[in-house]
């Protein structure tokens, strides 16, 4: 066994280094060679790769080279051609990996950097591995593995589409590329607050902690809410998990409804957040809003988008699922920019360079190119674009630049029915509203209530009758027999 590690760097091969390293299998001295790469839309990670001269052994995994993302992150992709599977993902060793379709999940295990093949490929090879040894001594597990490995093969050989995949991720290091073929519905990342037991699997919060946020009382409790009245809500941060203070404060939009805009501040880590958040009742259809973008002063005009809404822009090639800016209340050209500077972060380095590691394609970078070209003359309009909010809660807004009730020519507002999929993300299927109505739709339930009750009690009284009748002709019938 060596007394000390040995690091190597070879000129030739900058960034790559050789770290002599004890052999689990035989406990020689093997070597691990470690490459640290960026990898473009996405961030740093390691490559790590093991190999023992002496008794054959290999091994490979994906390290992040990051720090724990401020939130979890969980991406959806649906694949519906062959093309699709050559789409780049990280798995993170905290990153559970779904076939939504056959509901096969892949725990949490070492990072691999491949793509969708490569992952389909390597699950199906796990699950052939010991089929003939599960053949002989357990059956039924080696008949229920026969299935899913037929779909898998299906799958890989492209006539088993759409496929939907998802990898959920509490630190958020794991990763599916996007791409500018990306057709509606296609591709999703959604960002959430990590729980009190997550925190605790990556080691940001210990079981003494008893679930700090858990215990916070809630401070407005009692409390007369005020506009223009700046309220300090005590929470614990989302990065790095210590007590920090949510600002809060109520604010009236004109022609819309009242709001709470929140923002938070950490004085530990420096994490800083904000959001908008509307309320009031579940509306019975969503609402699509289509403003066209014009001139200058169209980019000034206010915009609420709530969290549950999508953002769209078909003049843009631009789409952004609910749930990844979360609320904004802002400008339009405010809302561009705040896109711009997400997407920009995830594509290319913060000085404008293009991410390192295996360099995207040529093509690939001239279509973002072209995209935030067109993107940032539209935040200077130079070019006239559409703008549209899709919000099946119907909590998002766009300023009118005409007075009173008038109907602003370039704002197209238009009511839609929620799709099955809508309510079911929105926890609209499982809600119970009953006790829960209006005085109005209260006296409605009560007399439809009423009503049945006197439906029952006719169809009782009229069994009765129908009962007498039929003991009276049984008895008659008797008598004459």
């Amino acid at each position: 066994m060596a007394t000390e590690d040995v690091v190597h760097a070879d000129p030739n091969d900058v960034g790559l280094y050789e770290i002599e390293s004890l052999c689990m299998s035989c406990e020689e001295n093997g070597m691990t060679r470690i490459l640290p790469i960026k990898i473009p839309f996405f961030k740093d990670i390691l490559l790590e790769s093991f190999s023992c001269e002496h008794c054959g052994f290999s091994n490979n995994t994906v390290k992040s080279a990051g720090e724990i993302q401020a939130k979890g992150s969980r991406y959806t992709f649906k694949l519906q051609q062959p093309a699709d599977f050559q789409r780049q993902i990280v798995r993170n060793d905290t990153g559970i990996f779904r076939i939504e379709n056959i509901d096969l999940e892949m725990p949490p295990g070492p990072g691999q950097f491949t793509n969708l093949e490569g992952l389909f490929t390597k699950i199906q090879t796990d699950l052939q591995h010991d089929q003939p040894i599960r053949l002989a001594t357990q059956k039924e597990l080696h008949d229920a593995l026969e299935v899913i490995i037929d779909k898998l093969k299906a799958m890989l050989a492209g006539t088993a589409f759409p496929i939907t995949v998802t990898i959920d991720d509490p630190s958020g290091n794991s990763f599916i590329a996007p791409s500018t073929d990306d057709t509606h519905g296609q591709y999703a990342r959604h960002d959430y607050i990590r729980t009190h037991a997550q925190n605790i699997q990556l080691g940001l919060a210990t079981d003494d902690d008893n679930g700090e946020a858990d215990q916070i009382t809630d401070a407005m409790a009692g409390v007369n809410v005020v506009d223009a009245e700046i309220y300090e809500l005590p929470t614990t941060c989302p990065a790095c998990t210590k007590p920090c203070t949510i600002n809060a404060k109520r604010t009236n939009i004109p022609h819309f409804k009242e709001v709470i805009i929140m923002a938070t501040v950490c004085d530990e880590c420096g994490y800083r957040t904000s959001d908008v958040k509307t309320g009031g009742a579940v509306p019975e259809k969503g609402k699509r809003i289509t403003l066209q973008v014009r001139t200058l002063v169209d980019l000034s005009r206010d915009i609420l988008k709530s969290e549950t809404a999508a953002l769209k822009s078909t003049a843009l090639g631009l789409e952004v699922q609910p749930g990844t800016l979360g609320g904004r209340f802002t400008t339009v050209e405010g809302l561009l920019a705040q896109v711009r500077e997400q997407l920009h972060g995830q594509i290319f380095d913060t000085d404008g360079d293009l991410a390192g590691g295996d360099s995207m394609a040529s093509e690939t970078r001239q279509q973002w190119d072209g995209f935030f070209d067109k993107l940032d003359r539209a935040m200077k309009a130079e070019v006239e674009f559409d703008v549209t909010l899709e919000d099946p809660l119907a909590n998002s807004f766009v300023q009118k630049n005409v007075d009173g009730d008038e109907k602003d020519p370039q704002i197209q507002v238009e009511e839609y029915e929620r799709t099955d999929e809508e309510n079911e993300e929105l926890g609209l299927n499982d809600m119970n509203v009953e006790g829960y109505e209006s005085g109005h739709e209260r006296e409605q339930v009560e007399e439809r209530e009423a009503e049945r009750e006197r439906e029952a009690e006719a169809a009782s009284t009229n069994g009765h009758a129908e009962d007498d009748a039929a003991a009276t002709a049984t008895t008659t019938a008797d008598g004459r027999a």
